[in-house]
């Protein structure tokens, strides 16, 4: 042991004793570590400690109590989140043995939701390809007029078919965009109720 631990020790062991002596008369003992890692032992505790971990001891040495160190407000939000997640699994659990007697049953509901949602993608699709189908005819027809026609002699674009190719590209897009959303809700109905079945096995201890 090199000299500079030995007198750390000795430094503690002496602040113990005389602290212990202290509890002994009946007072208070605290045992504290300061910033340096080094163990304190007093009738009380400096202020600049006073937010951390303490240990309250009797004049045996035994630790008699302790008091947590205070939380951080992220301390303190992970906590609460904690909790809040906790009490939406189990209400999430309370409403699958309520509501489903057997994994048939969610698979039935699944199907169900999931064939509703199958339809809506195929008339959005249909709808895509009748769009898509005249924006083809119009953008060949276009072709006859200037920008797109490089001929001199090619009459300008009227203003109804320049109208006509942006409201239908516009059409198109939100579509698209529809498109896109429903095969997103699919996707996630589809692991929810995955998730619902899995949990629902746990639950009932179903291999």
């Amino acid at each position: 042991m090199n000299r500079a631990l030995w007198t750390l020790c000795l430094s503690s062991l002496v602040a113990f004793s005389a602290a212990a002596g202290a509890a002994g008369n009946g007072r208070t003992l605290y045992k504290w570590v300061d910033d340096q890692g080094v163990t304190h032992y007093g009738d009380r505790i400096p202020p600049e400690y006073s937010s951390q971990e303490q240990h309250i001891i009797n004049s045996q040495g035994v630790e008699i109590n302790r008091l947590e160190a205070q939380k951080s407000a992220d301390q303190l939000a992970a906590e609460e989140q904690k909790k809040e997640d906790m009490e939406q699994r189990q209400n999430r659990d309370r409403n699958l043995l309520s509501t489903y007697v057997s994994i048939q049953e969610i698979e039935r509901l699944r199907d169900q939701r999931l064939n509703l949602l199958l339809e809506q993608i195929t008339v959005t699709n249909q709808f895509l390809d009748t769009l898509n189908g005249r924006m083809k005819k119009l953008r060949v027809g276009s072709m006859r007029f200037k920008p797109y026609n490089s001929d001199e002699k090619a009459p300008p674009m009227p203003d109804q078919v320049a109208e006509d190719l942006v409201r239908l590209a516009n059409d198109i897009r939100t579509q698209e965009q529809n498109l896109r959303q429903k095969r997103g809700e699919e996707s996630t109905m589809r692991k929810q109720f995955q998730s619902d079945i899995d949990r629902f096995k746990e639950l009932k201890h179903i291999q």
